[in-house]
């Protein structure tokens, strides 16, 4: 089975990843994995902690003369922040440290800060926010970065683009070649593949930043290249589409999940929403007239684009704090200021892509098995050899 956990705080000394369950052989480029890592830090609206960070995935199990070999992986990204937190987030304590901490007692409203404190008996919020900090995400964009060169291996692609960014929404569906060329591009705006939308978002980011604020909105994950029959009706739990909800959801700040065109499709009548099935006699193959479903039905992959969007709220962090309440005195303050970003749609969309091709590699892998590529490619071949003659 599939399976990676992460660890690591905000401003500790690094962020750590493993990942087992990938078959031996597969192919891997750092440079893919690290282009993965820096594009989850760009766009226009990030904060100064991205002007610090310069991430690459520091493999250290798992992977030699650039393949799987079957083993966990292991890998360390660096905070190079971390040289400013030494005496604040210390492993050991020593005399003096309590003069040292950088406590937290004003927890910002939408954070994890006051729940977390009571919920784990710390006096402040400090060691909360260190782990549910949206910084965690650079080590699940790793993760997915190496289930993204699996999936690669068997014509899958995972890409993303952001769609809405406060009120300001691109009106039109994106083309899968607009979506490769976002990907490839060096300097990236706010993730929409519409100039003239990019434009609309980035004076409401414009506006935020004026007015001391922050601004959420809507990224949509495309999978490209997925066959149809992974996921299960059987079971709640095997539902592929309630799979890939829970991996958007829990990412920080994501509020809602959408599969396919969901809310849009509650407005009307079913003749209007369902997709149409058809088939073309000489390919020998099933296509439908539209892909309102997302690419899923039942919980289970049609073969079509699986389109899954993320409704991301606005960060919590805030130059002009709402009011809070102190835990120590209990007396009404305004929050504390940690520094943070004004707009992370685009970086959210490609978080958004790693929680996706993590699913689906869990997905693939649970269907056609394989302790090597080479089984789990001849094992899916004579799937396809099957769905052919079906």
């Amino acid at each position: 089975m599939l399976r990676f956990e992460t660890a690591g705080e905000s401003h500790g000394e690094c962020l750590v990843a493993t990942l087992t369950g990938l078959p031996s052989g597969v192919p891997i480029s750092l440079e893919r994995v690290n282009r993965e890592l820096w594009r989850r830090q760009q766009g226009f609206g990030r904060g100064g902690r991205m002007k610090i960070e310069t991430d690459t995935a520091h493999v250290v199990s798992g992977v030699r003369h650039s393949k799987t070999i079957g083993a966990p992986i292991a890998m360390i990204i660096q905070n190079r922040d971390w040289k400013n937190w030494t005496d604040s987030l210390p492993v050991e304590d020593f005399d003096g440290s309590e003069d040292k901490k950088k406590k937290v007692l004003r927890p910002r409203p939408g954070h994890a800060d006051l729940a977390g404190a009571i919920k784990y008996d710390f006096p402040d919020a400090r060691y909360i926010l260190e782990r549910a900090s949206a910084r965690e995400t650079t080590a699940r964009v790793a993760v997915g970065a190496f289930c993204k060169e699996l999936l690669r291996e068997f014509g899958i692609e995972v890409l993303s683009h952001v769609i809405q960014v406060g009120t300001a929404k691109m009106q039109r569906p994106a083309e899968w070649a607009e979506l490769q060329a976002l990907a490839a591009r060096d300097e990236v705006l706010l993730g929409c593949v519409d100039p003239v939308a990019e434009a609309q978002m980035k004076e409401v980011v414009d506006e935020a930043y004026r007015t001391g604020d922050t601004v959420g909105g809507i990224f949509e994950v495309v999978a490209h290249g997925v066959p149809v029959g992974l996921g299960s009706h059987i079971t709640w739990d095997t539902r592929l589409d309630g799979k890939l909800a829970q991996a958007i959801v829990s990412m920080q700040a994501v509020k809602g999940v959408e599969i396919g065109f969901a809310s849009e499709g509650a407005e009307y009548f079913g003749s209007k929403v369902q997709d149409s099935i058809h088939y073309n006699k000489a390919d020998r193959e099933f296509f439908r007239g539209a892909n309102r479903a997302g690419g899923l039905e039942g919980g289970i992959t049609n073969g079509q684009d699986i389109l899954v969007r993320g409704l991301l709220k606005p960060i919590s962090t805030l130059r002009r704090p709402l009011e809070s309440v102190d835990l120590i005195t209990r007396d009404t303050e305004k929050a504390a200021y940690e520094r943070s970003d004004i707009a992370v749609v685009p970086a959210a969309g490609v978080i958004g892509e790693a929680m996706v091709a993590i699913v689906l590699a869990q997905a693939l892998l649970d269907k056609f098995g394989g302790d090597s590529l080479r089984e789990s490619r001849r094992n899916y071949d004579n799937y396809l050899d099957q769905v052919r003659n079906y």
